[in-house]
């Protein structure tokens, strides 16, 4: 080890161990913020959302700024595009109380574009679906194109019934955001209260999607725990026992923080009384 380059030989060699490991306490500090956050969660939150932020520079340059913008600067001579880099550095002014009214105007100024084109991509995006919301609920048989008009395809029961349920849920819906006056009818009670209801019941499939994403991850980092670090240390079917082992070691781990978070409150109470 102490020959010249023996260090750069060993890391060669021992690349994707060292990997293994430091994936592999990345997400057990990580998850100890199931416990409660602490000093080893933040300590690699910090690191990655330092390596996300670098990431996300390196990405900056070489997949905008670099063929966007340097390329076309340097190798065909597209001199005006000096001008973004001038644009840009103008929100540096920031950094300074005499001149950050500069930086104010171009923040305000790509605000407003950016509202802009948000505003028309939105119209774009939900527009269609208010002709969409009118559907069909009588069921009929193919109608033939006639001349400058659209063919109108077949309507079964079981679609028109589906129809059915559908204009029924948006009218409930609807009827619940109708704070322009009191519900005093009975009917618009009981359809607010339904779409309210419906409502519901949309909220907690995006939350169960959003759940499933959650374990998704989770899955992921114990197949990495399970197949990639457990043969690491125990060879090729060590990985149950490793997971085993460090399930053990995260109760054991909550439990000596749990008592000593209660002793640290008794003696508290004590030194008060």
């Amino acid at each position: 080890m102490n020959e010249p380059g023996a260090f750069s030989v060993w890391l060669t060699q021992h690349t994707p161990s060292l990997m293994l490991w430091i994936g592999a306490i990345c997400t057990l500090g990580l998850y100890s913020v199931l416990y409660k956050e602490n000093k080893l969660y933040r300590l690699f939150e910090h690191i990655f959302l330092g390596l996300a932020t670098g990431y996300m520079i390196a990405i900056t340059w070489t997949d905008v700024l670099l063929p966007k913008w340097w390329t076309p600067l340097a190798d065909k001579g597209q001199w005006w595009l000096i001008f973004a880099m001038i644009v840009g550095l103008t929100y540096y002014f920031i950094y300074s109380r005499r001149y950050n009214w500069i930086a104010r105007l171009m923040i305000g100024f790509f605000l407003g574009v950016a509202s802009g084109r948000y505003f028309q991509a939105f119209v774009n995006d939900t527009w269609p679906q208010i002709p969409a919301s009118f559907k069909p609920v009588i069921p009929h048989g193919a109608v033939a194109a006639a001349a400058g008009s659209p063919a109108i395809k077949a309507l079964t029961l079981p679609d028109a019934i589906n129809n059915i349920i559908f204009m029924l849920i948006l009218l409930c819906v609807m009827s619940y955001f109708f704070f322009s006056f009191d519900l005093k009818s009975p009917v618009l009670k009981g359809t607010a209260k339904l779409g309210r209801w419906m409502l519901m019941f949309s909220f907690g499939a995006i939350f169960g999607s959003t759940i499933m994403a959650r374990l998704a991850l989770l899955i992921d980092r114990v197949d990495y725990l399970l197949n990639d670090f457990g043969p690491e240390l125990g060879g090729p079917t060590a990985g149950p026992r490793v997971m085993f082992a460090v399930l053990i070691a995260l109760i054991l781990l909550v439990l000596f923080l749990v008592s000593r978070s209660r002793k640290s409150e008794g003696d508290a109470s004590v030194t008060e009384v």
